[in-house]
């Protein structure tokens, strides 16, 4: 029996999790790729099986077309019924530092992970979808792509490279019942803003507070749906009014 499937990159955690949980809900086999942290995917998978829903893991690392070939390649190879209908491309790193002091491997590392990973995992993804006239891609970015943010020369790099390409796909497979869409979220309670101070940067959010994962997932999920057909090369600010 073929199942409608949902991939959804560096899913073992934070935005991703929420976004597997998202996509579970609406009646899709998510896929959770995880690059080496197995406990947290497998928690991801326990919370989907949890409420009915169900999925696998997929280890392998976005910035490694060999690898995405390989794990990726291999699925779909071996599930020829099981097409996926959604992609959401959320894995990513961010190392700042100034840019005068920038390393060569923090620049490498950061562009290979979040815009090559885009690449590769979406070019590989993509074939089903036009055969079938279908399909779904969403990209997680960030408000530091739009508006650049210091100390985050290669992030704001990757991430607006991400909105560019989303833009320019999105024209190439409209006709073939394809969107692309991008989400940029701002300031969200995730590991990857542990460390910033919150009470200040507060102030100056509109709304006076970080955002959730699950309201990212939200979006996620409308841009998902087949409601959502005449949304393309959008990209979707959740920020809380920071940046427009």
């Amino acid at each position: 029996m073929s199942m409608k499937c949902a991939l959804v990159t560096g899913g073992s955690r934070g935005i991703g999790r929420a976004v597997c949980q998202k996509m579970s809900a609406m009646g899709y086999y998510v896929l959770i790729n995880y690059k080496g942290n197995e406990t947290e995917a497998n928690k991801t998978l326990s919370l989907i099986k949890e409420v009915g829903g169900n999925g696998e893991l997929l280890r392998f690392d976005v910035s490694n077309k060999e690898e995405i070939k390989s794990v990726l390649g291999n699925w779909i190879e071996k599930n020829p019924d099981n097409y996926i209908e959604v992609l959401v491309n959320n894995a990513g790193i961010k190392d700042d530092g100034l840019m005068i002091f920038m390393k060569d491997e923090q620049w490498d590392n950061v562009i290979a992970t979040n815009l090559d990973g885009f690449f590769y995992t979406t070019r590989m993804v993509l074939q089903g979808m036009l055969m079938k006239k279908y399909g779904r891609i969403i990209n997680v970015v960030s408000l530091s792509g739009l508006k650049g943010l210091p100390g985050q020369t290669n992030y704001s790099a990757a991430k607006a490279g991400i909105i560019g390409a989303t833009k320019a796909l999105a024209q190439e497979v409209g006709r073939k019942g394809v969107t692309v869409n991008a989400v940029a979220p701002g300031f969200i309670k995730t590991d990857m803003t542990e460390g910033l101070d919150e009470k200040e940067l507060q102030s100056i959010i509109p709304v006076k507070r970080f955002g959730t994962a699950e309201e990212v997932a939200h979006a996620v999920g409308f841009l998902a749906s087949s409601e959502a057909g005449y949304v393309t090369g959008h990209v979707l600010s959740i920020n809380g009014g920071l940046y427009s």
